[in-house]
């Protein structure tokens, strides 16, 4: 599993972890060295993540109480600007054979992935919400990157699961 974050500016590492993500393994592995480093560098910024049992669990909140935190529904990963990001990501990514090629993929996606990509799906996020809303909360078609919409800082986060084919 792969796992990072976005914001306007700048995006984190990209984390690479394997076994199952708990939610002490969240705190340790990803919200401790680079979650919170990351979000302390960002004056005014809002962490938003989506409510998977990791991110859910207590000692996880126990940690992110201190941040700034968008409260997002439940089962609505297509809002999220990160989940897009996954989806450009899966799509170029090559066919790996083994797991430390996947990850050297994966690594060289994220770091070659334009900045301008990112901004243009966080300035999409007022539209795309108002799409969501407009469609009764259901799915939308929505694909279009306004030129610039005025934002606080967002710092979204999530993970994605490669295969190995």
């Amino acid at each position: 599993m792969v796992c990072g974050a976005i914001a306007y500016d700048s995006r984190s590492t990209l984390i690479v972890m394997r076994g199952t993500l708990t939610g002490q393994r969240y705190v340790n592995g990803i919200l401790l060295p680079h979650v919170g480093h990351f979000l302390n560098g960002l004056p005014g910024a809002i962490f938003q993540q989506d409510n998977a049992r990791p991110h859910t669990a207590r000692v996880a909140q126990d940690f992110l109480r201190h941040f700034h935190i968008l409260p997002w529904p439940a089962r609505s990963p297509d809002l999220s600007p990160v989940e897009h990001v996954w989806d450009q990501l899966k799509r170029q990514m090559p066919s790996c054979h083994s797991v430390h090629d996947l990850e050297l993929a994966a690594q060289d996606l994220w770091v070659h992935l334009p900045q301008d990509n990112i901004r243009c799906l966080i300035n999409s996020m007022p539209d795309r919400v108002a799409a969501c809303i407009a469609a009764g909360g259901g799915p939308t078609h929505y694909r279009s990157c306004p030129v610039f919409v005025s934002l606080p800082i967002l710092y979204s986060f999530n993970c994605l699961v490669f295969e190995i084919k």
